[in-house]
């Protein structure tokens, strides 16, 4: 299986508080706060492009978890959901993008202050869309390791935040993992707990059950992992969250991820043990087609969770 990485696809704008700018020119001061300290929160969006039309999956939930991250750190984004919204919609029209893509809203601080007060920063947002594949090439399924970095606990910072400085844990975890030969890493958390990937959460399945990690275990509450209990539920099958342990990942009858990049990604091997009889899983499968169905507007539920770009 080939990992494939998230290269960027220029295209002709970037939103930048609420201005169009050039690619070349959407640029910040060295001093920006948020490059020295991680001071920022951002979201990562799918768009899916249709025969009909260009897609944008489950935005308003983005945007309410961006300003919910922004409440934690005191950072007063000065543009309502409904600005980012438009925003986000008329930069895709602008750069023409009608295949399937990536949406990177990012609010910072920005120049203005040095030291680890950041109050003297003004906050600032951008927005950045280009034409993305897949991020797991995972038609076999993926290869994992148990990184040997614990997951942040959420004592030490706010993992349900989507924040820049949280992910150099993240960073550390993938490293790793592609050092030693695979494809993706998972987490434990800080009382030994499975967590999650590295920027994916995990379900296990066991006998026909389906199993994810809870919001204490320090994982980001996935909007990924929202849809992917929900349409499971309503197939029938029983989703419980609740702590799984490094055994149980190893002796489960399927793994699999869910995320905005990762979609539904099923995992045959972890730390070189196989996950079932190694191929994919009934349930993996069942969910990844249900979920390719509804973000290509080919079920007509949950079409609420589309919002139409032209």
């Amino acid at each position: 299986m080939k990992l494939s990485v998230m290269s960027l696809q220029e295209v002709d704008y970037i939103w930048m508080d609420g201005k169009f700018v050039k690619w070349k020119d959407a640029t910040v001061h060295v001093m920006t706060h948020c490059l020295h300290y991680g001071t920022g929160v951002f979201e990562g969006i799918r768009g899916y492009g249709t025969k009909s039309n260009l897609y944008v999956f489950r935005l308003e939930e983005h945007l309410n978890r961006l300003f919910n991250s922004a409440k934690l750190y005191f950072m007063d984004i000065n543009w309502s959901k409904r600005d980012l919204e438009a925003a986000i919609i008329e930069l895709l029209r602008k750069n023409q993008i009608r295949e399937t893509c990536y949406i990177r809203p990012i609010a910072y601080r920005g120049y203005g202050v040095f030291g680890l007060n950041p109050f003297g920063a003004p906050v600032q947002v951008a927005v950045v869309a280009f034409p993305f594949g897949k991020y797991l090439e995972a038609e076999e399924g993926a290869s994992c390791c148990i990184t040997s970095w614990r997951r942040i606990a959420t004592d030490a910072l706010p993992a349900e935040s989507k924040a820049c400085g949280n992910y150099i844990n993240s960073v550390l975890a993938k490293m790793e993992a592609v050092k030693n030969g695979f494809d993706e890493a998972i987490f434990l958390d800080s009382l030994g707990f499975v967590s999650e990937g590295s920027g994916e959460n995990l379900f296990i399945v066991k006998n026909g059950t389906i199993y994810t990690t809870p919001v204490y275990a320090s994982i980001l509450a996935g909007i990924t992992r929202d849809t992917a209990i929900q349409l499971s539920r309503e197939m029938g099958m029983e989703v419980i969250e609740r702590p799984i342990t490094r055994t149980e990942l190893y002796c489960s009858d399927e793994v699999f991820f869910t995320g905005t990049a990762a979609e539904v990604t099923p995992i045959v091997k972890i730390d070189h043990r196989t996950i079932g009889n190694g191929k994919i899983g009934s349930v993996s499968l069942k969910l990844r087609e249900r979920f390719k169905a509804i973000v290509n507007a080919e079920d007509k539920k949950h079409r609420d969770w589309l919002t139409a770009v032209y």
